[in-house]
């Protein structure tokens, strides 16, 4: 093999990749399968796509070999190909919010829309909620916190916290998590607390970001 064609071989390779990512849809499937396995039809609803579509990104992506897809039952379950894939796409959103400026501007719209824009000190944050020191939330639907969450995270997915408002305590601090600096669960949970009286704030940080960091990450139920 010449040197040329070994290049063109090992780049054409890695393109692949490129290609597969090369469409936001794709990007949101990657972050939605970051928080845990779920069929096409589940994925096809978050999206906002028909069933047919969705499944067309999905065969894209596995063809690229970062998703998986199985048969669950009548249902074709997808997952991603390994943690690395999730590791690979935190950094991709990180370096896309050092390099475009474009990402803090419409993030920034989105949050000054919703009142939502604060100063927090991530790093302060993350350090107490790594203690224990405040009450956690995680406000996903209840499957995502089974298949990994935050460790001494609730379970209060958003849908339900209204109503579970009684359970939670009103000393201290609550913060809440969803999937991550996009997902506007969290942004939509901290308004209802603080309405309700509630001090919260919103962690940025959901499950992929945790993962990226090596941290260890809890299953199953929820905690109490």
């Amino acid at each position: 093999m010449r040197d040329r064609d070994f290049k063109d071989n090992v780049y054409g390779q890695l393109a692949r990749i490129g290609q597969a990512l090369a469409s936001p849809r794709r990007l949101e499937l990657l972050d939605l399968l970051c928080q845990g396995p779920r069929t096409v039809e589940r994925l096809a609803g978050q999206i906002g796509m028909s069933v047919a579509a969705t499944s067309h990104h999905l065969q894209a992506l596995r063809g690229a070999r970062l998703v998986e897809g199985a048969k669950q039952g009548q249902f074709v379950e997808y997952r991603l190909a390994g943690d690395d894939v999730c590791e690979f796409f935190v950094r991709l959103r990180g370096l896309g919010e050092s390099r475009l400026a474009e990402i803090e501007q419409v993030t920034r719209l989105y949050l000054e829309s919703r009142n939502a824009l604060e100063p927090v000190d991530r790093a302060a944050l993350l350090a107490r909620v790594r203690k224990g020191e405040v009450t956690v939330l995680d406000v996903r639907p209840a499957e995502e916190y089974r298949a990994g969450h935050i460790p001494g995270a609730r379970s209060v997915p958003l849908a339900d916290l209204k109503r579970r408002l009684s359970e939670l305590p009103r000393q201290g601090e609550v913060v809440a998590y969803c999937r991550g600096p996009y997902c506007v669960m969290a942004v939509e949970a901290v308004a209802m607390l603080r309405k309700a009286g509630f001090k919260a704030v919103r962690m940025e940080e959901g499950v992929a970001d945790w993962r990226a960091r090596d941290w260890p990450l809890e299953q199953g139920e929820s905690s109490t």
